[in-house]
């Protein structure tokens, strides 16, 4: 199941372990149970800490339950935990084996301090790059209290019980029985959900964190290039970040990134994170930045209440996926709209979608998913593709992707509980036809996050990009910009990471110029 390189990779990380791990498995004849045991038998080789046994208990099969006799945690995965989840196992055996979890201790006196009984149910696809994420902060949970208890999903082999919950967005959390979150959520904020208490105490911590030289609003490419900039010059320097990563996290190949062959979005985020805490920056994850006003200093106060001042600050607050506007589509939101076809598609397998948007994106995605749902239909509001030609060529070389040019899509239909189709407008004839689907693919582009700006006095264009200059200076003195959320015409990771450097050495002139920041010259 696994080669010796990874296997001599495993070997090492279990040294750390200083306690028993037993991986109790529920199987079967079938091939998958097969595999899952050989699986758990490879584990077990690398380590004399690490025994399994067969479950007696079959809810879910194929399963492996990693279990701490020490700790009296379990930790679940129902499926073949390889692909974007093979590290959460990992991480799981090293936890529960006594390994020290890297976890803030505000986070972790949270954790430990839950008395509930909380079972999470997490239901993800393999392919997802945002899984990992949910999964690998619920289960540093089980890790550390055993009220918490912790189980992956695959989606794919469990389709009976995915249709039975009608999840049609991956991930999906379930909590005691009920629906908990969808999409993206970190350990934060999950522990803010579950203990009432925790959002006051972190707004109490922030409140009294001392003034920033420069306070980064943004964890992406450009947030994190910022934070660098400004650390490496000596400032006292902060990161607030919803999630570390923003959209590279669901970026599956990046081909483009100069000396980078070829990367995925969640490594080179992991890369982006491991390099910012080489400096001595105070990264503050799972807060999202409400308002910013001037006052002795600038200041941003964060939607827990917290304020947070600043004599500089970089926005690097990236953009999220544009949404259709259109009757349907925000009520049948996660139960057959989705954004993210490498993460979702999975959960169609052998049904019809639609791809909304004949750009790069889009064709890339009709391609991506007709090797795994029935029919592709393409749905592109100009009369032209404005995908590059080798994309459009494979696809139409494809038989079960259908392309449609001039096509307006007007409505999403659906049953109440889940997409049956769609409504578009034949923008040449004017005619309205419907087509049956169960799951519609939004790619059309991307929507700056800067709502939050609109009363601060930084101008805005029309779409919502901040203004900026050479500079990257806003037009909110002290108040610089980078990345997808700025006026930059090209939004690439590399440019994104360019414009962060800019705007923090823009801001770092600004302090100087004031008298206000360090005088530090380092390079």
């Amino acid at each position: 199941m696994l080669d010796n390189n990874i296997k001599n990779q495993l070997k090492s990380h279990f040294n750390s372990l200083s306690d028993p791990i037993e991986l109790v498995i529920a199987v079967d004849g079938g091939k998958k149970s097969q595999e899952l045991k050989q699986l758990a038998d490879d584990l077990a080789s690398l380590s004399s800490l690490i025994t399994v046994k067969e479950a007696t208990d079959k809810q879910r099969i194929p399963s492996m339950t990693v279990v701490s006799p020490t700790r009296n945690t379990e930790i679940t995965f129902a499926g073949i935990p390889m692909g974007h989840e093979f590290t959460s196992l990992v991480l799981a055996l090293l936890h529960s084996g006594g390994h020290q979890a890297k976890v803030s201790d505000a986070d972790k006196a949270s954790i430990l301090s839950l008395e509930t009984e909380l079972n999470f149910e997490m239901y993800i696809s393999l392919s997802c790059q945002t899984c990992p994420q949910v999964v690998q902060a619920i289960n540093l949970m089980a890790a550390l209290n055993p009220k918490v208890k912790a189980t992956m999903i695959d989606g794919a082999l469990f389709q009976e019980e995915v249709s039975a919950k009608n999840i049609m967005a991956v991930p999906t959390v379930y909590l005691n029985g009920e629906p908990f979150s969808q999409g993206g959520i970190g350990l934060t904020e999950i522990l803010n959900k579950v203990d009432k208490n925790a959002g006051a105490k972190q707004a109490a911590a922030l409140n009294n964190k001392d003034v920033f030289d420069m306070l980064v609003i943004g964890g992406g490419p450009a947030g994190s290039a910022a934070a660098i900039y400004s650390a490496r010059k000596g400032l006292n320097t902060g990161v607030v970040a919803e999630r570390f990563g923003g959209q590279v996290a669901d970026t599956v190949g990046i081909e483009n990134f100069i000396s980078v062959k070829a990367t995925e979005g969640p490594k080179l985020v992991a890369h982006l994170e491991e390099h910012v805490k080489e400096y001595d920056v105070d990264i503050m994850k799972s807060q999202r930045a409400k308002s910013l006003k001037r006052g002795e200093h600038l200041e941003i106060e964060l939607e827990n209440g917290a304020v947070l001042q600043a004599k500089s600050v970089v926005l690097a607050t990236g953009a999220r996926w544009r949404t259709m506007n259109v009757p349907g589509e925000q009520e049948y939101k996660g139960k057959g709209v989705a954004f993210c076809p490498h993460c979702d598609g999975p959960l169609f397998k052998g049904k019809p979608v639609a791809v909304i948007g004949g750009g790069n994106s889009g064709i890339e995605a009709a391609i991506d998913l007709a090797n795994i749902v029935s029919h592709v239909t393409v749905l592109e509001f100009a009369d032209t593709l404005r995908a590059d030609e080798v994309l459009i060529r494979k696809a139409r070389s494809l038989p079960n992707i259908t392309i449609i040019k001039s096509a307006q899509t007007t409505e999403v239909l659906g049953d109440g509980n889940k997409v049956t189709g769609l409504v578009y407008k034949d923008r040449t004839s004017g005619e309205l036809k419907t087509v049956a689907l169960a799951g519609i693919f939004v790619q059309i582009g991307l929507v700056p996050n800067t709502d939050w700006l609109k009363d601060s006095g930084i101008e805005l264009t029309r779409f919502g990009e901040i203004v900026i200059d050479a500079k990257g200076a806003t037009t909110l003195p002290g108040v610089y910009a980078a990345g997808d959320a700025t006026t930059t015409p090209f939004k690439q990771i590399i440019i994104a990471m360019g414009s962060g450097a800019t705007a923090s050495l823009g801001a770092f002139d600004y302090l100087i110029r004031l008298g206000q920041g360090s005088d530090s010259a380092a390079a």
